[in-house]
């Protein structure tokens, strides 16, 4: 029977040293402050826009809500976009994603400040993650795997590491940061054959498909941590991940909830990435 690990104690962990460092910015006459740009009010951006201010809080964080309409043209997402950019004040931007089809999100990713960009909209940061550059930023959700495998003292380097998906959002930047762990990565995906057969043969098994409970301990190798990064809603209406998690535990090591698990991390990361950019942009 494996070990439930959760996000939380990570979460704190992170707000602690974060909460240390913002402090020693503020005797310096530097505050962080991050702005969220977010188009109409869709319930999930709503609730990790209050997770993450709620965060920022207590970090010493100063946040500010940019709130445009769902019906904003192109033109307009990008002036409000600009100014923001312009903005000395700002640090770091979060934009909400998917934006409303009228806006070209790949027309978008390339007016975004890189050095604001903290949840790695822009090419540029998708280029820094790729080089192992320490100036970029990753996404926040994949971060938030790699600080709770490092902060459950999981080896990573000369592992194996199988990641289920390659969105994105966590397969493909997952993977990424797992190789520059020094971990032996294999991407899985929907055309991907015996996958259950390459999964079972991995140390660490990363999971993010969108399918509830899909991944079954046929899945899992003896003595694996899975990390389930999937949110989804079961048959009976409940938040679930993508891992059976009833089964998996019985072969895993170390599995991750959900809800309570990762999820619970990436506030932090976004908070992290936020005093990452103010200190680089003031040379500290």
């Amino acid at each position: 029977m494996g070990q439930i690990i959760k996000g939380k104690q990570v979460a704190d962990a992170i707000t602690s040293d974060l909460s240390g460092k913002v402090a020693s910015l503020m005797e310096k006459g530097i505050r962080p402050k991050l702005s969220i740009v977010r188009v109409g009010a869709n319930p999930s951006d709503l609730a990790y826009e209050k997770g993450a201010l709620k965060r920022c809080e207590t970090i010493g964080i100063e946040t500010e809500i940019i709130e445009l309409p769902d019906y904003i043209t192109q033109e307009h997402f990008i002036e409000e976009l600009e100014k923001v950019n312009r903005d000395d004040s700002v640090n770091g931007i979060l934009i909400f994603r998917p934006l409303p089809k009228q806006l070209n999100e790949q027309s978008i990713k390339y007016v975004i400040a890189p050095e604001k960009d903290i949840d790695c909209f822009s090419p540029v940061n998708v280029a820094k993650v790729m080089e192992n550059d320490e100036t970029g930023f990753a996404p926040c959700t994949p971060s938030a795997v790699i600080e709770m495998l490092r902060y459950y003292n999981v080896p990573m380097k000369g592992r194996k590491a199988a990641v289920i998906g390659r969105s994105m959002v966590v397969g493909k930047p997952v993977s990424l940061l797992l190789l520059n762990e020094n971990a032996t990565v294999t991407i899985c995906h929907s055309k991907t054959r015996d996958m259950a057969n390459i999964c079972s043969e991995a140390d660490i098994l990363v999971v993010g498909i969108g399918k509830a409970k899909h991944i079954d301990s046929s899945y899992v190798k003896d003595g694996a941590v899975i990390v389930d990064v999937g949110i989804n809603v079961d048959d009976d209406g409940n938040l679930a991940g993508d891992v059976d998690i009833d089964d998996g535990i019985e072969k895993a090591l170390m599995i991750t909830p959900v809800p309570g698990g990762v999820g619970s991390v990436t506030t932090s990361i976004l908070a992290k990435h936020v005093v990452k950019a103010c200190m680089l942009q003031n040379n500290n």
